[in-house]
């Protein structure tokens, strides 16, 4: 009794904290549907004094009710960019050691296995459009016991080796316990919570529970738009019930006096489904933390959410919607006129449903004046100048030129300098947004690590497509992660094409820069060339080099017990390099004078080989 007590106090506690948190969060939310509808199309919607979001109605049949949607192709632009964003993520070892430079290697093809295993690309699509839409978004890292090889049984359920989940969370499922905290570290406690199914809660936790009426976020199309004599309609994200659903809310307490290890609640209903310490030592020094990682497209100070530039276009876009509406308002008066007749002159009602048709018998009565059409003037010129300041302002609030947007070049812009300087200008305002992604990116790899170094103690078989598209099977396992430290290779995707990246290598080749003293190009330059101008396949010549570059490696490690006698046909330059950088390196140093002795004998034999050839 006493411990159903303890437990109903719990979950008690969790779900008051919980609606707290969605009160707290309630202004957020609103500006994110807000944005949605104005992406999707909606943009007669606003935020009443009760706290929703609200259409605007027509208040008359012939007004003209449209939406120019230039926030979609905005966003559309930017997406294109951001999309180039994916960082070279660089292991950093902990000496020039042998043996930290294979276990860097391994865990740069774990990365590499975990990028195409979780299709990883797509993910950070998918989460950029978030950020780009709401302002921010999470990832979450978490480890999987339902992913991987299958191991073996017990009790009758089949157990795996367990793998890496990364999962894209929206910022709606997202409760932080402070708004003004600047960013996920600064936090004490994160609430996650989402929709399951009762079956889900079942499969994932072992626990029934019972299911109800969940609200969640939908499209619905049916939004009016149109003018006079048509119709149309856009999507609506609105709140819509789900039946037979359970939120399960997860609370993350970091680290305290009262919880050394951190803590970690799940609540589903009235049930608890778990209650420790936090599961994942993801951070640094083998601290435990929280499994997310926030991503936002413009940083605010002393906010933890992020901005999405549709707050800033949101004023513009409707006051574009105002100007073209009128606009064609005014154009359907000039085209359909505007009738004044003489009261009891005609008949009305037939004139007001049929009008002026051509070859039409107008009959008016005898001594009247006839019906006359109004002079509406013209289409006032005011209405084209401040469409052309808005369509302006789109370009300067937005950061994407004319250029980008349409991929027309501006009027008076004939100069190639003076094109590359626009691209340069619209890449340097997506820089910052840029950043925030290869910081996630970042922080993303190093949890992976982290993980795996403290989950996979059993050795592992992962597949990487590796040099030549041919795919390179390895083994690894917990100890073989020493590093978690990565770099993020600092090029701008944006700003480094395949083609910019070609014409920069005939450049060089064309100056001599990459020829060796004797004007020659070697194989290992030769490959490097083919690979960054995006003709990997092509290294034949060079995937000879680098096993001969590997065997002079190996070779290095079995001279400690013995001696290596070089081939024949083995590429003695290529040896020799390798043994040299061998010795004069951090391992050169700590090695036995016997290992020593064995190497210069070897690299000896080898220049008399090269000598004996030439």
């Amino acid at each position: 009794m006493t411990d159903n007590v303890f437990y109903e106090d719990i979950v008690n506690e969790v779900k008051k904290d919980f609606v707290a948190r969605q009160e707290m969060r309630r202004p957020y939310e609103l500006t994110w549907q807000l944005n949605m509808n104005f992406l999707m199309g909606n943009q007669y919607c606003n935020v009443n004094g009760r706290g929703e979001i609200e259409q605007d109605e027509k208040y008359f049949f012939w007004q003209e009710r449209e939406a120019y949607n230039h926030i979609a192709p905005i966003i559309e632009t930017r997406m294109a960019k951001l999309d180039k964003v994916r960082p070279k993520i660089i292991v950093l070892p902990f000496s020039d050691s042998s043996d930290d430079a294979n276990a860097t290697e391994i865990s740069q093809k774990i990365l590499s296995s975990v990028e195409q295993n979780e299709n990883l690309s797509k993910k950070i699509s998918q989460a950029t459009t978030w950020s780009e839409t709401c302002g921010s978004v999470f990832y979450k890292i978490t480890w999987d016991k339902t992913k991987g090889q299958k191991i073996g049984e017990t009790e009758g359920k089949i157990v795996f080796e367990g793998d890496v989940d990364i999962s894209v969370c929206p910022p709606f499922e997202i409760y932080p316990d402070s708004n003004v905290s600047a960013g996920i570290d600064d936090c004490q406690s994160i609430i996650h919570a989402k929709a399951y199914s009762v079956q889900e809660v079942k499969n994932k936790w072992g626990v029934d529970v019972v299911g109800g009426d969940v609200q969640i976020f939908a499209l619905d199309g049916a939004i009016s738009l149109g003018g006079l004599g048509y119709s149309s309609s856009a999507p609506n994200v609105i709140s819509q019930t789900k039946k037979d659903t359970v939120v399960v809310i997860e609370k993350y307490i970091r680290a305290n006096k009262y919880y050394p290890d951190g803590r970690l609640v799940i609540v589903a209903g009235d049930k608890l489904l778990f209650d420790g310490p936090l599961p994942y030592i993801n951070r640094e020094n083998g601290e435990r933390g929280f499994p997310f990682i926030r991503q936002v497209s413009q940083n605010v100070a002393g906010c933890f959410w992020g901005m999405s530039i549709i707050d800033r276009l949101i004023p513009i876009q409707r006051s574009y919607n105002a100007v073209k509406n009128r606009k064609h308002e005014f154009l359907n008066r000039i085209s359909m006129g505007v009738l004044t007749v003489e009261d009891g002159s005609v008949d009305v009602d037939n004139l007001q449903e049929e009008g002026l048709s051509p070859g039409k018998v107008l009959i008016y009565r005898q001594g009247s004046e006839p019906p006359k059409v109004m002079d509406s003037g013209s289409v006032p010129i005011e209405f084209t100048y401040e469409e052309e300041r808005l369509i302006n302002e789109f370009m300067v609030i937005s950061g994407t030129s004319e250029l980008s947007r349409n991929s027309a070049t501006p009027t008076n812009v004939t100069s190639g300098v003076a094109l590359r300087l626009l691209i340069e200008q619209d890449d340097s305002r997506l820089a910052s947004t840029a950043d925030e992604i290869r910081f996630a990116i970042k922080e993303l790899a190093q949890n992976v690590l982290r993980l795996y170094k403290q989950f996979a103690f059993m050795p592992r078989i992962a597949r990487v497509v590796g040099k030549n598209k041919k795919i390179d099977v390895f083994s690894f396992s917990a100890n073989d992660v020493v590093s978690d430290q990565v770099v993020i290779d600092t090029q701008n995707e944006n700003d480094d094409t395949t083609a910019q990246r070609r014409s920069m290598m005939f450049e060089l080749l064309s100056k001599g820069v990459l020829y060796d003293k004797e004007g020659k190009l070697d194989e290992k330059t030769k490959g490097q060339i083919l690979a960054l101008s995006g003709f990997a396949n092509w290294q034949t010549d060079a995937s000879l080099s680098d096993l001969h570059r590997k065997r002079a490696i190996e070779e290095n490690i079995t001279m400690q017990s013995h001696e290596q006698n070089a081939l024949d046909i083995d590429d003695h330059k290529i040896h020799v390099d390798e043994h040299i950088r061998f010795v004069l390196g951090d391992e050169g140093k700590h090695i036995k004078k016997e290992h020593f002795d064995r190497v210069i004998k070897h690299i000896a034999c080898h220049r008399q080989k090269m000598e004996a050839q030439s």
